[in-house]
């Protein structure tokens, strides 16, 4: 059985064993919880077997999927994994694509750290997108930190029974331009995380329990979403991803 190692190195060349762990995705996740604390002059890696884990659309819809299960578990409000999300996410704001790993570790460690707290001043920034399309990891931003913003609106106007069926954000007058759609289906972790990879990526299957498909033939398989393949990600890419956490059914 592999086991990844996670190490550090102080600024004086001294090398320490932090942790061991059991899966590369959780000791990558462990990296990025210790590298968006305060600010240091350490430097944290992996040691292990490099081959990917996350290889499918299939493999990254289990990972969200789990996640989302063990954060409705912990009673985890949808505003405090964003900007928990938001606050790891630093660590990796330069680079260019994040290849499936460091995807799943990234949103992984969203569930380990403490969120950042909410910024009243992120409610009346301007987070439009500069261009029709979102780009690099500033527009990435522009689209968690929009989110954010609307469940903040949310708690002083809630969305009530009929949330699920669609409902705009508030957005009361002094708000700034948002990044995202004001149209909202989903409000908590679980929902939001499996909706995010089933309307980006796909991946899903039916024996999951999580989502509904139509009605199939009687004797027909099971329906499941086509299992392909996926590769590096671009921040644009992410940022899709999170609306689709936003909007999907």
């Amino acid at each position: 059985m592999h086991t990844w190692d996670v190490m550090r190195q102080d600024d004086n060349g001294n090398r320490v064993h932090m942790a061991a762990h059991d899966s590369r995705i959780s000791a990558l996740a462990h990296v990025l919880a210790m590298e968006s604390g305060v600010r240091h002059k350490q430097t944290y890696w992996v040691d292990g077997p490099a081959s990917p884990v996350v290889r499918t659309n299939r493999d990254l819809y289990l990972v969200f999927l789990h996640l989302g299960q063990e954060a409705r578990a912990a009673s985890w409000s949808l505003s405090a994994f964003l900007r928990a999300l938001w606050k790891v996410s630093v660590p990796l704001r330069d680079r260019t694509d994040l290849e499936p790993d460091d995807v799943a570790a990234m949103f992984s460690a969203a569930a380990t750290v403490p969120p950042a707290p909410f910024d009243p001043a992120w409610s009346a920034r301007d987070l439009a997108l500069p261009g029709p399309e979102p780009g690099g990891y500033a527009d990435w931003e522009r689209v968690v930190l929009s989110q954010v913003a609307d469940l903040e609106d949310f708690l002083a106007a809630p969305p009530g029974p009929r949330a699920r069926f669609g409902v705009d954000a508030p957005r009361p007058p002094g708000s700034g331009a948002r990044a995202t759609p004001a149209r909202w289906y989903n409000f908590d972790p679980a929902t939001y995380l499996e909706c995010a990879v089933a309307g980006s990526l796909g991946g899903w299957d039916a024996a999951d329990g999580a989502r509904v498909p139509l009605p199939a033939a009687p004797g027909a398989p099971a329906v499941r979403s086509y299992v392909r393949e996926i590769r590096a990600m671009s921040w644009a890419e992410l940022a899709r991803i999170a609306v689709c956490g936003q909007v999907y059914e």
